[in-house]
């Protein structure tokens, strides 16, 4: 079974969250799609940047679930 990454920003300092958002790539297990969502938020903080992570509290939530997308 594979599984997708799916990412949500979120702000605390307005307590209000995007719409989930599947990541493209697909993980052949949960162990690999859970460490992809860690460094893929890390990855994305940094690139938010600390001047605006800090102004509107922002976070990134993240899960992983089965990809059931079809087979292109």
């Amino acid at each position: 079974m594979k599984f997708i990454l799916v990412m949500i920003f979120c702000t605390a300092l307005y307590e209000q969250c995007q719409k989930p958002y599947p990541m493209s790539e697909s993980y052949n297990n949960f162990y690999s799609c859970m460490v992809a969502g860690y460094e893929e938020a890390k990855r994305k903080t940094l690139e938010v940047g600390k001047e605006q992570v800090n102004k509107d509290y922002i976070y990134i939530k993240f899960y992983c679930t089965p990809d059931t997308r079809p087979e292109t």
